[in-house]
Parts: structure tokens; C-alpha cells; sequence
């Protein structure tokens, strides 16, 4: 159990990251583009832009594709040394999916 525990963490920190990558407003659209370091914002927070909201349907189709991602990489090793690595990611993939399905039936 200990040892699903860990890939489940992985699974799951990974996406976390994902999911926090996406929320992150671009450069351009904070809009400090073009300005000069004399009219730039001075002080504790200054230059702190709103970070995104993510729909559902956003946050499920990042979840999708990293569980892809997943199912993809295990897909390409073949070789009986890699044959670990390749259950560990099918197991994190399965992980992510089943969170998916919990979402959709609660």
C-alpha cells in the first residue's frame, strides 16, 4: 500500500504543478510590456498580477492530458528494463483518471 501511496503523490504533485502552471497570467497580459524602469510600480506587491481562474472543464482537460502524457511515455518503453518504470506510470495515469471519474460521479 506504502508503495501506491508514493506514485499516487507523484501522480498527483505533478498535476498540482500543472494545474498552478496554467493559472499563471503571461507576461504580456500583466501589463508591464513596454514600460520604463521609471514608470514601473514601486513597492510590496506592486507587480503582483491576478493569477486565472480555471473552469472545470479546463482543470479536467489538463488532468486528462497528463494522464496521456503518462499512458504515452509508458506506451514507448519497451525494453524488460524499463518494464517498472512503465507500471509506475500506467498506475499514476490510472491514479489521475480515477480522480476524473470521482469528479464527474460526486
Amino acid at each position: 500500500m506504502r508503495a501506491r501511496d508514493k506514485v499516487a503523490v507523484s501522480a498527483l504533485r505533478t498535476t498540482l504543478a500543472a494545474l498552478d502552471n496554467a493559472e499563471a497570467v503571461p507576461v504580456d497580459e500583466a501589463g508591464t510590456r513596454g514600460m520604463a524602469l521609471e514608470q514601473s510600480p514601486v513597492g510590496v506587491g506592486a507587480t503582483e498580477a491576478a493569477r486565472r481562474e480555471l473552469s472545470e472543464r479546463e482543470v479536467a482537460e489538463i488532468v486528462r492530458a497528463e494522464a496521456a502524457e503518462r499512458l504515452d511515455a509508458a506506451a514507448e518503453l519497451t525494453a524488460p528494463a524499463h518494464a517498472d518504470r512503465a507500471a509506475q506510470l500506467r498506475t499514476e495515469a490510472s491514479v489521475l483518471l480515477r480522480f476524473l471519474d470521482e469528479a464527474v460521479e460526486g
